[in-house]
């Protein structure tokens, strides 16, 4: 499981600080063009994420902890959660730029990564 927190942490922290600095940028990149929401929404969603970057940074020492699993189970969630959102902005919207299909193949890759990892007998 510290494998999977520390690449969790990684990727979260980075995609938190890209929100954050470049918001319009980080939502042209996904998904063709910016949102319409503000500016200032975005850049809370990426705090949401350089948060929960924090949490697993610190919980990866904690191997089969009832915390390091409850937050693995947040990690599943959230990751099926936003795979499905990208789904639909691509196949039911009809939007994509570079960064849609690798981002939605990296949250697939990290929610079987944590579900298997759930799945995995433990001390």
């Amino acid at each position: 499981m510290k494998n999977l927190l520390t690449v969790t942490a990684v990727i979260e922290v980075g995609a938190g600080l890209l929100l954050v600095a470049l918001p319009s940028l980080a939502t042209t990149l996904l998904f063709g063009s910016s949102f319409d929401a503000p500016a200032g929404a975005v850049r809370v969603a990426g705090a949401v994420l350089l948060a929960m970057g924090v949490a697993c940074w610190l919980a990866r020492n904690d191997g089969q902890s009832r915390v390091a699993r409850g937050l693995v189970v947040t990690m599943a969630f959230y990751n099926a959660a936003v795979l499905a959102v990208f789904l639909y902005a691509g196949l039911g919207r009809g939007l994509s730029s570079y960064g849609l299909w690798p981002a939605a193949l990296i949250h697939a890759v990290m929610a079987v990564w944590c579900v298997t990892s759930l799945l995995r007998p433990h001390p």
